[in-house]
């Protein structure tokens, strides 16, 4: 599951992306919080993203994860539109045959999503103004 979604990530849909042979399946879920990297009161966000172009990266994102990682299964769904304060925004999952190697490929993957990903984001204040924000690792 390589994905931009314009609805809700359900964090049950991911059951596919674990298997017999995996003994370790780690799941990131990233979620708007109330205030910005400022501080400032944040009421949403809204995302854009260059379809096509996500989901290829995504694609070499997990391939990658999965060779240097060990990992067998990895997934990544990236919401766009407006996403509303406590709403998952990304989701990454990974899975391996041991804990170590699922921790380290989803790490990495989200890293990578956060880095090279063209998908943009727009904080929204409390105070009715906005500002589009850079990706950053943080």
């Amino acid at each position: 599951m390589l994905r931009i979604s314009r609805a809700p990530i359900d964090p049950g849909s991911f059951a596919e992306a674990s298997d017999d042979g995996a003994g370790a399946s780690v799941t990131f879920l990233g979620t708007v919080r109330a205030h910005g990297d400022d501080g400032r009161a944040v009421a949403g966000l809204a995302y854009e993203a260059y379809e096509p172009m996500a989901v290829a990266e995504f694609e070499r994102i997990a391939a990658e994860a999965r060779e240097r990682f060990g990992a067998r299964q990895v997934a990544i769904v990236h919401r766009v539109g407006d996403v509303a304060v406590g709403d998952i925004a990304v989701a990454v999952v990974a899975t391996a045959e041991h804990r170590a190697a699922a921790f380290d490929a989803c790490r990495y993957a989200i890293d990578e999503v956060k880095r090279r990903a063209p998908i943009w984001k727009c904080e929204r204040y409390a105070d009715g103004k906005a500002a589009w924000k850079a990706n950053s690792l943080g």
